[in-house]
């Protein structure tokens, strides 16, 4: 089990926040405490890191979703950031491939026009 840790930092784009070690039951309410936290205008793209994610539970992906909808209620757009091998498949199964939009890296993604479907990942 890795610990988590959720290392904010700004873009051009709005706030992304680089997540690390496992988004399980026991560590998805400090995701959920960290976007709550954030003061997001209409307009920007809130972008979670994934790159660094070991392990994600079905607790981890309902903090995902719930993120979402906190940006969208701020009117703001998220997205999500080189997301691992096994939680994408578990994205795709699952049909969330659908509602995230989702990129290959960070760059993509606070990109200044990164809702161009060039951009995003294809998950298989």
């Amino acid at each position: 089990m890795s610990p988590l840790t959720i290392t904010t930092r700004d873009a051009a784009t709005g706030p992304v926040l680089e997540i690390t070690g496992d988004l399980d039951h026991h560590t998805a309410s400090e995701l959920r405490k960290a976007v709550e936290r954030l003061t997001l205008a209409a307009g920007q793209r809130l972008v979670l890191d994934l790159a660094r994610l070991n392990f994600c539970d079905s607790s981890g992906i309902s903090a995902l979703l719930s993120a979402r909808s906190l940006a969208t209620e701020q009117g703001a757009g998220m997205a999500l950031a080189a997301v691992p091998a096994n939680t994408a498949r578990i994205l795709r199964i699952v049909g969330l491939d659908q509602v995230f939009t989702i990129h290959d890296d960070v760059s993509a993604a606070t990109a200044a026009d990164s809702s161009d479907p060039s951009c995003r990942q294809t998950i298989v």
